[in-house]
Formats: structure tokens, C-alpha cells, sequence
């Protein structure tokens, strides 16, 4: 039997293992969302917040699977699409929660 066997190189352990710090970012963001909803009464989509996390973490599956820091065009996709979503939520919520606020001082 011929079995293939490919060792694990470390820049694919790098790629994944970034993804969790990001991941746990977008999670608190998530939470943060929610918990603003929830005690707000105002909308904040924070299940959208699971797209990005799935875009991020699939870009840097295929990152690894072909073993590549960049020059992907479907990894480049699939992480700006995560970004400019993420950029866009963030943005939103930052508005939402500070929207008639005035500054101290």
C-alpha cells in the first residue's frame, strides 16, 4: 500500500494558529453586540458577526492547505471580504451604542 504522508510545516501551524486570537476578538464583538441588544432594545445583527468568523477561518484553511503566506486570489478573497464585513459591523455598533451621546468635559 502506498500511503502519502505530509508532514505539518510551520508556516501552516502560523496560519491556523493566528486564526484563533481572531477569532476570539470577533467572539467578544459578538457578545458585545448582543449584549447591547439585549439591554438596548435597539437591532444589532450580531449573528452577522459569524460571517466574517467563517471567512476569516476558511481563507486561512486555504492558506494552509496549499501552503502560501499570500498570492491566493481565493484566500485574498475570502480574508478582505472577512475584513471589509468586519470593518462595516464594527463600524455600525460603534454607532449605534455612541449615537446621542454627548463627551464629557
Amino acid at each position: 500500500m502506498n500511503r502519502l504522508v505530509t508532514a505539518i510545516t510551520p508556516n501552516q501551524v502560523l496560519l491556523l494558529y493566528t486564526w484563533f486570537p481572531l477569532a476570539a476578538v470577533i467572539t467578544i464583538m459578538l457578545l458585545i453586540a448582543r449584549f447591547y441588544e439585549k439591554f438596548s432594545g435597539d437591532r444589532t445583527c450580531y449573528r452577522a458577526y459569524l460571517i466574517p468568523l467563517v471567512l476569516f477561518g476558511v481563507g486561512a484553511v486555504r492558506y494552509a492547505s496549499i501552503d502560501q503566506i499570500g498570492g491566493d486570489t481565493a484566500g485574498d478573497l475570502l480574508i478582505g471580504t472577512g475584513g471589509i464585513m468586519l470593518i462595516a459591523l464594527s463600524l455600525l455598533l460603534y454607532r449605534q451604542m455612541t449615537a446621542g451621546r454627548k463627551p464629557r468635559g
